[in-house]
């Protein structure tokens, strides 16, 4: 069940004046939170959609938030879905349960994917992100693991610890008793003995211990976890299926607790909020973190963390969503936050739809021109990850992005690379926007790629 924790330091003390040009696969994971006991989750409020009106800058800064509002706020409403899947199947775990935890999970990733657009440009997102989103993850610290087919970082010591099966863990000689397995516990155990590898919570997490490891390599196949894993007494497989439920539940309470605070961070009914900074900036400023989280979530994120490293190493280890073979899915919603942002629309899980003054109205107006190219852009973008999640849900010959990516997979590698390429073109055009918005200096972060 669903409970409430308060993030000790995400308050607004941090800092929305500088942007942040880091874009790591793992981010600073948030201090621990403390527990607050409620029995519901208090609705937030988008301010109303505006009309577009000539060159009002302020709007289109207004519609963002709401942009950001809604994403959340369906974020959430998906992840106490999954939530409650959660706690069916560990209150009665059979195959149906377990098959509607796995859709559940796969439901609350659209949402979310499409809100990491609003991750880099916004240090509050920045650097609360890591606790929900890690990857990718050393899964022998969470639970057990097959030893011959697990390739884990060198040297980390928390690699094996699988605190399911386990009262204390010794990483880095530090002795830690999880006997309890609570989501504070869990929070604090977040890169533990200093590996960015060891992920303890967030969606990753969750998507192990529902499928479980992929072994399949290059071939189509995702985890493939009993469940009787959840089991109890002589059902129970592969030992401590109280503890895995306790974790479960733990590990799905942190998350909808997570988003409820970063809804509220974007909501226009509350006073003092991440939302009433960002409004209340000069809108060139605000324009530089939205086209900032765009071109940095095209660019060295999505394009390159995400699918250039695991094409050029042949990696199925670097597959975003590695558990259940949704990464298609993944790259699919960033691409679509990306272009939702641009056009100032968003279409909610309910069918309904924000929509209000965008950065592409105002480009029309004094550029024309360079509007119908982004916006041809980032059809571009759109249709090379459509081709991608295409390929990978065919009926007849899928091909994830696990297969995708395998060595002399010529077909996978171009659907990558047609995808990579789209979206390091339309990044020259978002620089372009900005110059356009006199955004003075933009510089989207590669992370450290050459494309």
């Amino acid at each position: 069940m669903a409970v409430r924790f308060q993030l000790k330091s995400l308050a607004l003390a941090i800092s929305t004046t500088a942007l942040l040009a880091a874009c790591d696969k793992q981010e600073e994971t948030p201090p621990t939170p403390q527990v607050e006991e409620t029995s519901a989750v208090t609705e937030g409020t988008a301010a109303p959609a505006a009309e577009p009106v000539a060159d009002n800058r302020a709007e289109v800064v207004e519609n963002y938030a709401n942009l950001a509002f809604a994403t959340y706020e369906d974020a959430l409403i998906t992840a106490r879905k999954l939530d409650e899947a959660a706690d069916a199947l560990i209150a009665n775990p059979t195959d149906e349960t377990l098959a509607a935890a796995k859709e559940a999970w796969l439901q609350a990733r659209v949402a979310y994917q499409q809100s990491e657009v609003f991750r880099f440009g916004n240090p509050i997102v920045d650097d609360w992100e890591g606790q929900l989103n890690a990857w990718p993850l050393d899964e022998g610290m969470i639970d057990y693991v097959a030893g011959g087919e697990y390739e884990h970082e060198l040297g980390n010591e928390g690699a094996n610890a699988n605190i399911i099966a386990s009262q204390e863990i010794n990483v880095g000689g530090q002795t830690l008793d999880v006997s309890t397995l609570t989501p504070e516990l869990l929070a604090d155990l977040n890169e533990v003995g200093g590996s960015e590898a060891n992920v303890a919570t967030g969606y990753h997490a969750i998507e192990f211990l529902l499928w479980g490891q992929d072994l399949n390599g290059f071939e189509p196949g995702s985890g493939n976890r009993p469940v009787t894993d959840y089991k109890q007494g002589e059902d129970c497989t592969n030992g401590n299926c109280d503890r895995r439920g306790s974790y479960l539940d733990a590990v799905t309470d942190l998350l909808v607790n997570d988003l409820q605070w970063m809804v509220t961070q974007w909501d226009a009914g509350q006073d003092g909020n991440y939302r009433a900074e960002l409004v209340a900036l000069e809108p060139t400023e605000a324009f530089q973190r939205m086209l900032f989280g765009m071109g940095s979530l095209s660019l060295g994120e999505l394009a390159g963390e995400r699918m250039k490293v695991a094409l050029e190493a042949n990696s199925y280890e670097d597959e975003h969503d590695c558990f259940s073979d949704n990464t298609h899915n993944s790259h699919y919603y960033n691409g679509l936050g990306v272009q939702n942002v641009y056009l100032g629309k968003y279409e909610r899980v309910d069918g309904s739809t924000v929509e209000g003054p965008s950065l592409s109205d105002l480009v029309k107006q004094s550029d024309p021109e360079l509007d119908e190219t982004l916006r041809g852009k980032l059809d571009a973008s759109m249709q090379a990850l459509t081709g991608m999640k295409e390929a990978a849900e065919s009926g007849e010959t899928p091909m994830p992005f696990d297969v995708m990516i395998a060595p002399d997979n010529q077909r996978g590698a171009e659907i990558v690379n047609t995808a990579i390429a789209a979206l390091v073109d339309q990044t020259g055009s978002i620089e372009k926007v900005a110059g356009v918005l006199d955004v003075q200096s933009l510089e989207p972060d590669d992370a450290g790629h050459n494309f």
